[in-house]
């Protein structure tokens, strides 16, 4: 017996990538989407799609997710960003999976990710797990503002196939995203009654980036892994020095 399966996103302003990523995921029993004052044609696409459209104003990455979950008719849950696509092989494995009586209460997937167009195979991204295929009698979204993730406290299980990211197309798409996260960032630090030096958020970037494109051997990925711990190292800086000047 083929256990029913909802595929959950959220989505603003997701039109140059939703229809590769629904495209993907229509094989699923549903697919819900939450929205958040989209302006493009992202609506317009998810209802080529056939998708169960909730339209809700932001509540942070964690709770919004969360929330899509719970709109879900089936209680086997994969998410995924409209960023992002499911490969043939995934798919093959969660059928597989599906269909299996000895699965576990939720799965990390291996995620590739493109960066300016470039597959990034080193700069710390080629051990990307996130927990995305899940049950979710056993968890869901934590209610983080940012760097959300699936809290299951039951056995889980890593998957090799891939889930493909396209990330920032262009160093401004990732400029403009890391004005928002490193805000995000510094004010759930501030909420947590963290606080820094000036001196150490300026090191705080710095060691990003060694560790991005030295130690986790950035420097292999050629122009783009450069510029990616460059602007990753900005955004650490930025965010500790907003949360420096939340508490100075």
């Amino acid at each position: 017996m083929r256990h029913k399966i909802s595929c959950v996103l959220i989505t603003k302003n997701e039109a140059k990538n939703i229809a590769r990523c629904l495209e993907s995921v229509k094989w699923m029993d549903e697919i819900v989407v939450v929205d958040s004052e989209s302006t493009d044609r992202t609506l317009e696409i998810c209802k080529e799609f056939d998708c169960k459209i909730d339209r809700h104003e932001w509540m942070g990455f964690g709770k919004t997710k969360a929330y899509a979950v719970s709109l879900a008719e089936n209680d086997w849950i994969f998410s995924i960003d409209g960023d992002e696509a499911m490969t043939p092989e995934l798919r093959k494995t969660i059928e597989n999976l599906l269909q299996s009586d000895e699965r576990k209460a939720g799965y990390y997937i291996k995620r590739r990710t493109y960066y300016l167009d470039r597959l990034i195979r080193f700069s710390g991204w080629n051990r990307d797990y996130p927990l995305r295929f899940f049950n979710r009698t056993f968890g869901t979204f934590n209610e983080k503002e940012v760097h959300e993730s699936v809290r299951i406290n039951e056995q889980k299980e890593h998957i090799e196939e891939f889930l493909l990211h396209y990330s920032y197309p262009n160093i401004s798409s990732h400029l403009q995203k890391i004005d928002r996260y490193s805000t995000l960032g510094a004010q759930q630090l501030y909420d947590k009654g963290k606080s820094v030096s000036f001196f150490s958020a300026i090191l705080r970037g710095k060691m990003r980036f060694i560790k991005m494109y030295f130690l986790q051997c950035g420097i292999l990925d050629g122009p783009e892994g450069f510029i990616l711990a460059l602007i990753s190292a900005f955004g650490v800086t930025m965010k500790y020095l907003k949360l420096w000047k939340m508490t100075s």
